[in-house]
């Protein structure tokens, strides 16, 4: 199982230098050789992206598939009722409250830049069959809902899980590097390790650089419409610089409370927008439609998710769509799932791998629907070819050419316009903050990495976006992020097989904890009077210390002495200047023998302060000496023990701990 001497020390949080100067340094490095020569390194960008997809096309299709069927399959096991985080952990946040949450993080600034542009490609230039047919827009639509369907949202799921089960269930780092520790054991405080969350951080960013450069292209096109502002690289750049400047005086200045509530406003005004064009607009035809996309979806996805077009003409167009959305998808794998991570602790994988494959999708499949269909209507029932033609000459304007045809059309391309800038900027925001968090270490699983690092990735978002826009536009943001997204993307079948093996080590241990064959350990001391006594006494913070430093410590030490005389290999012994005392049993190869001691704090129970008569109890916390085994906390308390209760303690899990090596052998 997993190890609690892995664990760093509690503390400040502050930069992993070995994570940060890896990936710092590598996309400094690409970011300067773009800009020095941006029409060489678009085309080599270009090369790379065809060579990726016709080599590699293939691994990534079943790449993302194997992400999604792992996670399905986990969800409707035995392992689904596994919590993410101890046993006795409760949601830290309603049922309703984490919808909420998940709905958000499904509405991004690129649904405003594909839901009208991508569609229509498809209808003008489909992989199969003839152009602007009716069966050619039936297509469209279902490729559009297998690139923003359930393989999204399974490699979001999966990546989500890893890191809340390893954080909040086993007390390791808050770190992509965490899901490879039944693998590799302690090295994950290592170079393998660090390179693991290096690469994470790497596409990340540039997952994060082609959202800002789809969210700039689409923006400036709504202020050309709007005023007139010139579409050019340079005024992109102006933008990326303003946004994402507005985005780090955001994540620095603390000031979230108020973007949080300007970004559920926002969602409102997107829900309403999308109100607004379906019952502005042929409202029976789009409901329709959006049940037959989905049925179409639905029946096609075991085929889709394999589709290579093996048998059709060669072209770029795999590479240019389904590969490069499996690439982005991937990218943005750590910045969603952190943060679906950070909100679901206490839930059991069950529950969390279905609301997050379908809260967020039923609400993005029907935005693509309604938009998409919209458009296809106008060009294939209105006679509007000029709005086909701009998806592929100019796809970030041709949203704003839909909704012209729509009543009070400037207010709803103004409203639109805002919309994508808040959008904009809390994103940017999430993200400086989950890559400053990457490339961190020490403190809790839920603090943030320091704000001189949101500033320094900000900085470095900002750059590589406008790097790749000069080299390239379009093109270039595609192909960064499918060869940047190539190694994180085996990285995460690695994490998928260490998950695995957590999952089975995990179930074996509970089925040792039923074949106990320890000695049930005597009473207390003092009789049932003091057991009474200490069962409603509620400890301070300086008793369980003393509780730790007197009894537990001395109980650890006399039995690490007896274990070392029997040859056994001692790994770690209790620390004195610790609050937590620990012994940790080596056994070869085999899986260590974990046993921890935590001094943890609660707050009173209320019937305590109000009941027993005592002031002092009063607006305070009380503390308990809890039991950590290598699966995390045992939820029982120690305080009141006798130092050989405590031994029988030990001895009672170390022989459910031989019983779990015998089951596992």
């Amino acid at each position: 199982m997993l190890s609690a001497s892995s664990i760093p020390a509690s503390g400040q949080v502050r930069m992993n230098p070995p994570v940060f100067y890896f990936a710092a340094t590598f996309i400094l490095l690409f970011a300067v050789v773009v800009m020095a020569i941006p029409e060489q390194a678009g085309a080599w960008l270009l090369q790379a992206q065809n060579w990726a997809a016709n080599t590699v096309g293939w691994y990534y299709m079943l790449a993302m598939t194997l992400y999604l069927v792992f996670v399905v399959v986990t969800a409707l096991s035995g392992y689904g009722k596994i919590k993410l985080g101890a046993d006795h952990d409760e949601p830290e946040f309603s049922y309703l409250s984490w919808a909420g949450m998940l709905f958000a993080a499904g509405i991004s600034i690129t649904l405003f830049f594909f839901c009208v542009s991508e569609p229509l490609t498809h209808l003008a230039q489909p992989p199969q069959g003839e152009a602007g047919t009716a069966e050619a827009a039936r297509q469209a639509m279902q490729i559009l809902f297998l690139h923003w369907g359930l393989h999204g949202w399974g490699v979001f799921a999966f990546v989500g899980m890893a890191l809340a089960y390893f954080a909040y269930r086993h007390n390791l780092p808050l770190a992509l590097r965490s899901a490879l520790y039944p693998l590799i054991g302690k090295r994950i405080n290592g170079p393998i390790g660090y390179a693991v969350d290096g690469f994470g951080i790497i596409a990340t960013v540039f997952g994060l650089g082609a959202d800002m450069g789809f969210g700039v292209l689409h923006l400036n096109s709504g202020l050309d419409y709007l005023f007139g502002i010139a579409h050019t690289q340079w005024i992109q750049v102006g933008l990326i610089t303003l946004m994402m400047g507005a985005a780090i005086i955001v994540a620095v200045s603390g000031v979230d409370k108020g973007v949080r509530v300007m970004s559920d406003i926002n969602m409102l005004l997107a829900c309403a927008l999308l109100l607004f064009v379906l019952f502005a607009g042929p409202t029976q035809h789009l409901l329709n439609t959006l049940i037959q996309n989905l049925g179409d979806y639905l029946g096609a996805l075991p085929m889709k998710s394999f589709d290579l077009y093996a048998y059709d003409k060669p072209s770029d167009w795999l590479g240019g769509w389904t590969v490069f959305y499996w690439a982005w998808w991937i990218a943005w794998a750590p910045f969603v799932g952190l943060f679906i991570a950070r909100i679901s602790r206490g839930r059991t994988i069950r529950e969390f791998v279905f609301g997050v494959l379908l809260i967020p999708l039923g609400f993005t499949l029907a935005w693509m629907s309604i938009f998409g269909n919209s458009a296809i209507d106008q060009v294939l029932n209105h006679g509007m070819s000029a709005l086909g033609m701009s998806a592929i000459d100019n796809p970030s304007m041709t949203l704003y050419l839909l909704l012209e045809t729509y009543p009070w059309s400037k207010t709803v391309i103004a409203v639109t316009v805002f919309i994508s800038f808040v959008f904009f900027v809390t994103s940017a925001d999430s993200g400086t903050v989950v890559l400053s968090t990457l490339s961190a270490r020490g403190g809790n699983p839920d603090e943030d990495g320091p704000k001189w690092l949101r500033v320094f990735w900000g900085a470095m978002t900002a750059l590589v976006t406008s790097a790749l826009l000069f080299s390239g536009s379009i093109d270039a943001l595609k192909s960064a992020v499918v060869l940047t997204s190539l190694p994180f993307s085996m990285i995460l079948l690695l994490m998928m097989w260490g998950l695995h093996k957590a999952f089975y080590l995990e179930s074996q241990k509970q089925i040792a904890q039923l074949h106990s064959l320890a000695p049930v350990s005597g009473s207390r001391r003092g009789g049932w009077r003091q057991r009474l006594s200490q069962a409603v006494h509620f400890p301070s913070r300086d008793e369980v210390y003393r509780f730790l430093d007197t009894t537990v410590r001395p109980a650890i030490e006399e039995v690490t002495a007896v274990f070392v005389e029997k040859g056994l290999h001692v790994v770690a012994q209790p620390d004195p200047a610790n609050d937590n005392v620990s012994l940790e049993i080596g056994h070869g190869e085999l899986h260590p023998f974990i046993y921890q001691v935590q001094m943890r704090g609660y707050f009173t129970p209320s019937f305590a302060r109000g009941g027993m008569g005592s002031k002092q109890l009063n607006n305070r916390r009380y503390h308990r000496a809890e039991v950590h085994l290598s699966e995390g906390s045992q939820d029982y308390d120690l305080v009141g023990y006798t130092r050989e209760q405590v031994i029988n303690d030990i001895l009672d899990q170390y022989e459910r701990h031989m019983q779990f090596l015998h089951l596992v052998r």
